[in-house]
C-alpha cells in the first residue's frame, strides 16, 4: 500500500504548523520545525512563495488534515463522501470520522507516541477489537466497541515501558480508558469539540464542493 516515507518534519514545514507526526520529538528542542521554521516551506523557493489564493488555502487545509491523520487522497475522499451522507455539518462529520480510525484511537489511548507508530502497532496485530484480533488501522470504531492490548503483547519491552507510565488523562471524553486492564471503550461518538487541532474544515468542504 502506498505510504509517504519521506521526512515527517518536511510535511510540517510545508503546512506551516506542527502536525505532531513524531511524538515527543515534536515537543522537544530537537524538532526540525522549530529549528528551520524561518526557512519557510521546503524547496528552493520555499521562502519566496507568492501570496496564497482561495484555492491554495483550501488545498492546504485538506493536505493538513490528510497528513495529520495519515491517510492518502482516495481514502480521504471516501471519508468525505461518508460525511456528506450523514446528518449535520459535513466538515465536522469528516473530522469525527477520521477521529474514529483504530490507529487514532490507539494513539488517543496513550499507547503510541504518534499516529504513525499507532498504525504500525495495529498492523502488527498487537490489539483486539471486541475480543478479536484487529490489524487494519482504518477500521472505524463505533460506540460500544472495546479495544484492548493483547495479553501476549504486554510482556514486550516496547509495551512494558509504556505501561509503567500509562495514563488516561489525555484521552478524550468519548473514550473510557481502563488503565488496569489496558482497554479502552468508545462510550459515544466523537464531537467537533473533542478535536483539539485547529482545523478550518469548511475550507475542505468548499474544495470538494467545486
Amino acid at each position: 500500500m502506498a505510504r509517504y516515507t519521506g521526512p515527517a518534519c518536511r510535511l510540517c514545514r510545508r503546512e506551516g504548523t506542527k502536525l505532531y507526526l513524531k511524538g515527543s520529538r515534536c515537543t522537544s528542542g530537537a524538532c526540525s520545525f522549530d529549528v528551520r521554521e524561518k526557512a519557510g516551506a521546503p524547496g528552493a523557493h520555499g521562502v519566496s512563495r507568492k501570496k496564497v489564493g482561495e484555492y491554495g488555502m483550501q488545498l492546504r487545509e485538506k493536505q493538513k488534515a490528510k497528513r495529520y491523520y495519515g491517510v492518502l487522497e482516495r481514502q480521504f475522499r471516501n471519508y468525505y463522501e461518508m460525511a456528506v451522507k450523514k446528518e449535520g455539518m459535513t466538515g465536522a462529520n469528516l473530522l469525527c470520522i477520521l477521529e474514529t480510525r483504530l490507529d487514532n484511537v490507539v494513539y488517543r489511548m496513550g499507547l503510541a507516541a504518534s499516529r504513525k507508530e499507532a498504525r504500525q502497532l495495529v498492523c502488527h496485530g498487537h490489539f483486539t477489537l471486541n475480543g478479536k484480533r484487529a490489524d487494519i488501522a482504518s477500521i472505524l470504531v463505533r460506540p460500544g466497541d472495546v479495544i484492548a492490548l493483547r495479553e501476549n503483547s504486554r510482556d514486550l519491552p516496547k509495551f512494558k515501558a509504556l505501561l509503567e507510565n500509562f495514563d488516561a488523562k489525555n484521552a478524550p471524553k468519548w473514550l473510557e480508558v481502563d488503565t488496569e486492564n489496558v482497554t479502552v471503550k468508545a462510550v459515544a461518538a466523537p464531537t467537533r469539540d473533542d478535536i483539539d487541532f485547529p482545523f478550518t474544515e469548511q475550507l475542505i468542504v468548499e474544495l470538494y464542493s467545486k
